[in-house]
């Protein structure tokens, strides 16, 4: 079986994204029936069928649920190949770290410091990323070091060192039944409506339920304080603290990793470099922690 080209995967995951031909085929701007020729072609090659077609639906089968996911990252693959070329020939590249607004549990400006103190130092040029696509980022080459939180975050194709633990609080409105409790375990939770993270489709996240979907932080803080749901967020998400809520720590919650991460194929000593003086960092702030 031939592999398939870089081209017929952007053409498949544009219809499985959008699932609908004519807004895929004026995204890609191609004409409805070359770009319906060459999902048939691919259909073929691969000798199972990618899409179920009806005259108002377009829906994936599980074999296009399969080469979607594994499509998505193979584009940023290449995506990301071309511009670390690009990069690895430009001796003023600067490093690009991308974070979630109020996600850096404190460590950014620490990081900032020690870094600027290496001989190598280049410009850091800050971007902001969504709740779940910051992993994305780095990927696909638009930035070169992303500060995460595992389990939350997909870490797939990517090395990182852990910054900081630390523990998981659930939030709750303050005439919630277990608002008076000193802590909480998982189980008190049971019965709870509880967020889902937009993104988020995997085993491991500790909030992941069936109440309303969100995107971020400040709009899930939103939703607990008008009683719509409760959650259970790593501590530093969690400051500063808003007046109407309550925080109650969740002793038996898995830990949250803190990462910095990177592309498994980066091996620049500009991402090198940053990298060890985030983990730096993050040990001058424990030690301070302890003293």
């Amino acid at each position: 079986m031939a592999d398939l080209e870089t081209r017929e995967l952007e053409y498949f995951t544009a219809v499985a994204e959008e699932l609908h031909f004519g807004r895929a085929a004026k995204r890609l701007a191609i004409a409805q029936p070359a770009l319906s020729k060459a999902i048939r072609r691919i259909e073929s090659r691969l000798g199972v069928p990618l899409l179920v077609r009806t005259s108002r639906h377009v829906s994936l089968t599980p074999a296009g649920e399969a080469l979607l996911q594994h499509g998505r990252h193979a584009l940023n693959a290449v995506s990301a190949a071309a511009r670390s070329a690009r990069r690895a020939g430009d001796a003023q590249a600067r490093l690009r770290l991308v974070i979630k607004p109020g996600g850096d549990g404190n460590l950014l400006s620490g990081i900032l410091a020690e870094y600027a103190r290496t001989p190598d130092a280049r410009r850091v040029d800050i971007l902001f990323g969504g709740a779940t696509d910051r992993a994305d980022h780095v990927r696909g080459g638009r930035a070169d070091v992303a500060l995460l939180y595992a389990p939350f975050d997909d870490l797939t194709g990517l090395d990182h060192r852990t910054l900081a633990v630390e523990g998981r609080v659930a939030v709750l409105p303050g005439g919630h039944r277990l608002a008076a409790r000193d802590e909480l375990r998982l189980a008190d939770l049971d019965g709870e409506t509880l967020p889902r993270w937009k993104g988020v489709h995997r085993a491991g996240v500790v909030d992941e339920g069936n109440g309303p979907e969100v995107t971020d932080v400040p709009q899930l803080i939103q939703l607990i304080v008008v009683g719509r749901t409760v959650a259970v967020l790593p501590r530093s998400l969690t400051e500063p603290t808003h007046p109407g809520l309550v925080y109650r720590p969740v002793v038996d919650a898995p830990p949250n990793h803190m990462v910095i991460a990177w592309s498994r194929l980066d091996q620049r000593p500009l991402v090198a470099s940053f990298v060890e003086a985030a983990v730096a960092a993050g040990r001058c702030r424990d030690a301070q922690a302890a003293a």
